[in-house]
């Protein structure tokens, strides 16, 4: 299998809604997108470069692409040298992870296209079987806003909720106590609000509910503080910028008080994300598979194969929001939750590759 041209794209389409949190609010797709071709097919990837996840910008991602593109070409030309050369080049993909998940997603899908197999078989996993169930994610939006969401959410039987804070006592009380008394998980993303321990004690304490976690509550890294969190408030603690290479979970002692968030875009795409999934297993930490907002479904396909593979751990699997969030989406079909937040395995396409097709006409190619 030969692969003769990489091409970037941008795929800047409005959401239907905005959304916020408290690192960045965001009203339209910033996504990296990767076109490889090869003896006349072409697979596509996707990449969601995040200043305040991994420390990438989207010129940047582009950069890397520019600055490779030329050498994978050369050297790669099946799953094992694809292995060789992240292996290689572990150290530049810890730096760029987000660039190179878009451009390993597009090879994959290409050498699936090209080899007449699945991304699953290409990649020796078992094929796609079981539901899988996603979480309702309300972010920091105002509170008649946050309502209608919720609300919307419940009519769709949600039963696992995450909800962003925004450190406002008031408008955080708010929010959980609009969940107290209805039947559902709740775990809290606070995207690193607070400088210490006790001031996000303090605030965690005095929110209604049980939540059952929170995640990120403090500077990313700051994994004492986490711990102390985590104690006097009686909840698991999940790592998200904290948690960047999969050697990180070889560092956590105690597993029952962690839980990793892993996210295909940001651990450098699906082979990094299996090899961060293995480990996790093998130290018994719980795993949620999360997304950047704004995903299309191209990286909501590529995650249903860790998603799959790291069951017994899954704790939660956040995304396949589609056109529920996009204005449009990039692929046919938009690959979405339905009722209860599951996406069955009959709503994925058998294809080749991914089995997805790309609406070309909407990507916007890009020079670095």
């Amino acid at each position: 299998m030969r692969i003769e041209q990489i091409r970037t794209f941008a795929f800047p389409v409005p959401f239907k809604v905005v959304f916020r949190h408290a690192s960045a609010t965001r009203s339209r797709a910033e996504n990296v997108i990767v076109a490889a071709r090869g003896e006349g097919r072409t697979g596509y990837g996707e990449g969601c470069p995040r200043d305040y996840v991994t420390g990438e910008t989207t010129p940047g991602a582009r950069d890397f692409i520019e600055a490779h593109a030329e050498a994978i070409m050369a050297q790669v030309n099946d799953v094992q040298s694809l292995r060789t050369w992240i292996a290689s080049h572990r150290e530049v993909i810890d730096r760029n992870p987000a660039a190179f998940c878009a451009v390993e997603t597009a090879i994959i899908d290409l050498f699936g296209r090209l080899a007449g197999q699945s991304a699953e078989q290409l990649l020796g996993l078992p094929r796609l079987a079981g539901a899988f169930t996603y979480s309702a994610v309300l972010g920091d939006a105002p509170h008649l806003a946050y309502l209608w969401q919720l609300s919307r959410y419940r009519q769709r039987g949600f039963t696992d909720f995450k909800v962003k804070l925004c450190g406002h006592p008031g408008r955080d009380r708010r929010k959980l106590a609009a969940l107290a008394g209805i039947d559902v998980r709740v775990r809290l993303d606070a995207n690193n609000l607070w400088t210490t321990a006790d001031e996000c004690i303090r605030h965690l304490s005095a929110l209604p509910g049980i939540p059952f976690a929170v995640e990120e509550p403090l500077a990313a890294g700051d994994l004492e503080g986490f711990r102390a969190v985590g104690e006097a408030c009686g909840m698991r603690i999940v790592l998200d910028e904290s948690l960047l290479r999969a050697e990180q979970v070889d560092a956590l002692e105690d597993p029952a008080r962690w839980i990793v968030n892993l996210r295909v875009s940001k651990m450098g795409g699906i082979l990094r994300s299996l090899e961060l999934a293995a480990r996790a297993a093998r130290r018994g930490l719980g795993v949620v598979v999360g997304c950047q907002v704004g995903e299309t479904s191209i990286l909501t396909r590529a995650a249903l194969p860790v998603m799959q593979a790291i069951r017994p751990n899954l704790v939660a699997a956040e995304g396949a929001f589609g056109t529920y969030l996009l204005s449009r989406d990039l692929t046919t079909p938009s690959l979405m939750f339905d009722t209860g937040g599951i996406l069955s395995p009959a709503a994925v396409p058998t294809g080749n590759g991914f089995g997805l097709s790309i609406r070309t006409t909407d990507l916007e190619e890009k020079s670095p």
